[in-house]
């Protein structure tokens, strides 16, 4: 067997320490050791001398602190570094590579180039951000292996455009965090932006739109700049090399039936009234997409020909998703074929032509995955679920013995915001933190053993609708990208946050180092409403990632200063009052200004309880959300606001006792862009046992359109101890609006009592 030697020697003892240490992710099992191991220019890297992960450590240390290693296949040298194969059949110990640092040498032992790789990640994170001409390096042994055999970042590429230096750099970035999958979204509505070689119009015409949204979405406003951009083939061999060396697999994805405007501009026949068709400037859903007529399916047949002979992976991502049936429903051809092929309706009609995809996608050795929509209809019988609308896809996908990514959107979308929204870059809505992020568990606990096995692992989604250059890419996935992989390679603790937390601000020199722009959303002063127990009332409670004991508050609305009251424990919500906070060190504010204002009435703090549960991506606070005296803020449905898909609000407050109501408030939100509809009714019961209710007041969705989100119903002095409120979800959206044919959501936030 062939041997890599790596071994750093040097027989100097240092101070000993058992501190965690900076490693993300962290390792299976770590054993700190007595002393150091020092690295000079002296070190020589023993390898095969044409060995990647040779060079690439190399390159690695002289980045970090300057020196020279010279790479030798034998040497006498007294201070090495060793690669060393072992064959695995007669190991005892169960892991991918291990990694021994001792006083006079470090060894990188793998079964594989790949083990090599994570084994060198490691090493890199051990070496300071400051060293000098010679460092320190902790003595130490460290047995480690991935959980998740998919462990993917997502970039997408035809909202807006990156350079293929660009998406090198990204690729880089996971090849740090030990991430082994690159999802690369190359096609959608507002841009196709791979070189096919028989279809040249792709690119001539659908790489390039004539204007984009400026602002949000809600705006509604755009420019008329000329945009776009492409890949040639040559470039794509190219990303792909040197993904594949950092031990990185290439997923393209080419979408399909819907998301298809770029190429319908291009090639308008493979539509269902063809044409003619601008590719896209709105972000969004638009209705075209392709019409599943054998020309079509031979079009596309001959784009993934192509597209297999570039990518390498098992794997071929096809869409699927959010494909409006609009076109399809008065389509002669497509009525005509669901009629043929004894097809119940248009969501069987996709199915049939995921399958027809399949079909050709397997003749050629490979498989499709999709998101969650191609389990609609019938699932294709060989295909991967990516499962993006929450877990419930991916449990229904593996309790179908198929395999599963999870990307459930109010944990995996690095597009949303991770800090406050006043203070962070526009974003397209949501709020996820690096705390969410680390919370993540990717094998849903209404799994069995046997069908766990079907989770392949997770990866998180990053959608460019708001993100126009490559600097705001590395601000939205920087930090969270450290949360996640540590969850992936499946040694996170949810409850040791802190922990992670430590190791991750102590990453941020590594940032610093290469210029890499990042959130410091955690510095923030953040907060969480919490009941008080045993009463009615509402807790406030604050923290800060750097130091809980420096934050200082008002409650009168002036801002803080150092002089302001210290925050100890949780502020007791007892009115309507404005808190101001922030963090201060040495007198100096530290953090933006957290405001938050409560609204107090007669329901806040009381006993709330939901017929039908919030989706899982939209639970912030469980139904406590709705009574905790914050009306919710527009710009972050996210955060304050419970969703439900496709289903009613229906919740009982318990005001403890007998009052007089004169008027209930209820927050609702629409934006239509993000399939969140205003309710079509509201209606408030009353009762005073909590059994008997009677219908006290309702407003249809003329009424509720008209007061910007907060419903304000009049009771007329009604006297009750229980109020049902009901607010009726739209259900399906309809024809002609944004996100035609899905369930409608419904987003609802905080019920005040008057």
């Amino acid at each position: 067997m062939k041997k890599l030697l790596i071994i750093l020697v040097l027989g100097f003892q240092f101070g000993f320490s058992q501190n965690k240490l900076p490693l993300i992710p962290y390792p299976n099992s770590v054993q700190q050791m007595k002393g150091f191991f020092v690295l000079t220019n002296q070190t020589v890297i023993q390898a095969d001398e044409n060995s990647f992960e040779a060079k690439y450590l190399k390159a690695q240390i002289k980045e970090i602190t300057g020196l020279e290693l010279a790479i030798r296949t034998t040497s006498n040298a007294s201070s090495k570094i060793s690669l060393s194969y072992f064959v695995k059949s007669i190991m005892t110990a169960d892991y991918q590579y291990q990694l021994n640092v001792s006083s006079n040498k470090v060894v990188i032992e793998a079964e594989s180039n790949e083990g090599f790789f994570y084994g060198i990640q490691t090493l890199l994170q051990l070496i300071p951000t400051n060293a000098k001409t010679q460092t320190r390096i902790q003595c130490l042994k460290i047995d480690d292996k991935p959980k998740y055999s998919w462990r993917g970042m997502h970039l997408d590429c035809a909202r807006h455009f990156f350079p293929k230096e660009f998406v090198k750099k990204y690729i880089d970035y996971l090849a740090m965090y030990k991430f082994n999958t690159i999802h690369w979204h190359l096609t959608d509505d507002q841009g196709w932006r791979i070189e096919i070689k028989k279809y040249p119009k792709l690119t001539q015409i659908g790489a390039w739109r004539n204007g984009s949204m400026v602002g949000h979405y809600s705006e509604q406003k755009y420019d008329s700049i000329r945009y776009g951009g492409f890949y040639s083939q040559d470039d794509i061999k190219e990303v792909v090399a040197y993904a594949t060396e950092r031990h990185i697999t290439v997923v393209p994805e080419i979408e399909m039936p819907g998301h298809a405007v770029a190429a319908l501009a291009a090639y308008p026949e493979y539509s269902c009234t063809g044409g003619p068709f601008e590719v896209g400037k709105q972000w969004g859903v638009l209705d075209d997409v392709f019409c599943p007529k054998e020309e079509t399916f031979t079009f596309l047949e001959d784009i993934l020909t192509e597209v297999m002979s570039l990518f390498p992976s098992q794997y071929i991502h096809v869409g699927g998703d959010e494909c409006p049936k609009t076109r399809w429903k008065n389509c002669p051809h497509c009525q005509t074929l669901i009629k043929e092929k004894g097809l119940k309706d248009e969501h069987e009609l996709q199915s049939y032509f995921v399958q027809q995809i399949e079909k050709f996608v397997n003749s050629k050795g490979r498989k499709i995955i999709g998101w969650d929509e191609i389990l609609e209809g019938g699932l294709a019988p060989n295909a991967a679920v990516m499962s993006w609308r929450g877990t419930e896809g991916g449990i229904a996908a593996a309790k179908q013995k198929h395999f599963v990514v999870m990307t459930p959107g109010g944990y995996c979308y690095f597009d949303h915001y991770q800090g406050d929204p006043k203070n962070e870059p526009l974003a397209i809505g949501g709020y996820t933190t690096v705390e969410k992020v680390y919370s993540f568990n990717p094998t849903p606990k209404e799994l069995s053993v046997d069908e766990s096995k079907y989770i392949l692992g997770a990866q998180a989604n990053l959608w460019t609708e708001y993100i126009p250059d490559f600097k705001k890419v590395e601000y939205m996935i920087f930090p969270r990208i450290m949360a996640l992989s540590e969850v992936l390679w499946g040694t996170s603790n949810s409850e040791k946050f802190k922990d992670f937390q430590s190791r991750m601000l102590q990453q941020f020199s590594v940032l610093d180092q290469k210029g890499i722009q990042y959130s410091k959303a955690i510095f923030e002063v953040t907060s969480k409403t919490i009941p008080k127990t045993n009463s009615n009332d509402v807790l406030f409670s604050l923290k800060s990632a750097t130091n809980s004991d420096g934050i200082r508050y008002t409650t009168d609305g002036s801002n803080p200063n150092f002089n302001s009251i210290t925050y100890v424990s949780p502020i007791e919500i007892t009115k309507s009052q404005t808190i101001k906070a922030a963090y201060f060190d040495k007198k100096d504010q530290k953090s933006a200004l957290l405001e938050q204002k409560f609204y107090y009435s007669k329901s806040t703090g009381k006993k709330i309880t939901l017929i039908n549960q919030p989706h899982e991506n939209y639970n912030s606070g469980g139904a406590f959300a709705l009574v905790d005296g914050i009306i919710g803020d527009k710009s972050k449905f996210g955060r304050d606001w419970l969703g439900f898909s496709g289903k009613d609000l229906i919740a009982i407050i318990d005001l403890s006792k007998p009052e007089t109501i004169n008027k209930v408030l209820l927050c609702v939100l629409e934006n239509r862009g993000s399939w969140i509809y205003y309710p079509t009714k509201i209606e408030v019961l009353t009762s005073i046992d909590g059994q008997n209710f009677e219908s006290a007041v309702q407003l249809n969705v003329s009424e509720i359109s008209d007061v910007n989100g907060e419903v304000v119903l009049d009771l007329k002095s009604k006297k009750a101890q229980f109020i049902k409120i009901i607010a009726t979800n739209l259900g399906k959206i309809p024809d002609g609006m944004p996100g035609t044919g899905s369930d409608a959501w419904l987003f609802v936030d905080e019920i005040g009592v008057e």
